[in-house]
């Protein structure tokens, strides 16, 4: 396939084995490059350069399709040649590849241990980039009735009292709780921190009788099981 022919003619101009919607129909979905698959969003490009180059710059842009999905809408048209409706097509498109993932999963999702809570959440956690903090809220059979969201924080700390915790859980009839956050860094080490809530978490829990289970910290691809690291 010719690179400089996509960064210098439309889309039309193409040979009709190059272009992205006759690729995609000949190869597959899975062979086409990040660009192409937004240039099919696009359909068109502008005056000076095709659908393609224009996906391959918006891509250069961010840096990579993370980026690009964490992206506003106003930040994504920042880029030239990228209009409102361009910017709300690849929003739709990124927003319907994260319900794809997690559609994956049963309606009633059973968490067994560490891994089930990354499998859930992962991919909505990786697009936050401050810490968010949220509750799976659990029947008697260790399957999600809810998931709860209890705060949000700034670049490397979230505040969850007890009390957010649980007033969900008490008021939902749940059996038990797994708290979760996430650490912008990456990095899913609990901190001293994490450990000092998670006391304070499992204390609360014995309390009202709705016991936290675990407490899953989530990193970039990682993940740490506080229960599993024998730290609660």
């Amino acid at each position: 396939m010719n690179e400089n022919l996509h960064s210098t003619s439309s889309v039309r101009e193409m040979p009709a084995e190059d272009r992205p919607r006759e690729r995609l129909a000949r190869v597959g979905p899975e062979a086409l490059r990040d660009a192409e698959l937004l240039a099919i969003l696009f359909r068109t490009g502008t005056r000076k350069e095709g659908a393609v180059a224009l996906a391959e710059r918006l891509v250069r842009h961010f840096g990579n399709l993370r980026k690009l999905s964490q992206a506003s809408l106003t930040e994504i048209m920042e880029v030239h040649g990228i209009g409102q409706v361009k910017a709300i097509e690849v929003k739709a498109a990124m927003e319907l590849g994260k319900r794809l993932a997690t559609n994956r999963l049963p309606e009633r999702y059973k968490v067994r241990c560490g891994a089930d809570v990354a499998e859930l959440l992962m991919v909505r956690f990786r697009e936050y980039e401050t810490e968010h903090f949220k509750c799976l809220l659990l029947n008697t059979k260790g399957e999600v009735l809810k998931t709860v969201d209890v705060s949000r924080g700034s670049l490397n700390e979230t505040l969850a009292s007890p009390r957010d915790v649980f007033r969900q859980a008490v008021r939902e009839g749940a059996a038990s709780v797994i708290a979760i956050h996430n650490h912008p860094s990456g990095d899913p080490e609990p901190s001293s921190a994490d450990m000092a809530l998670t006391e304070r978490l499992k204390k609360a829990g014995e309390v009202l009788q709705v016991p936290l289970l675990d407490h899953v910290v989530l990193g970039d691809g990682r993940w740490v099981s506080m229960k599993e690291r024998g730290l609660m």
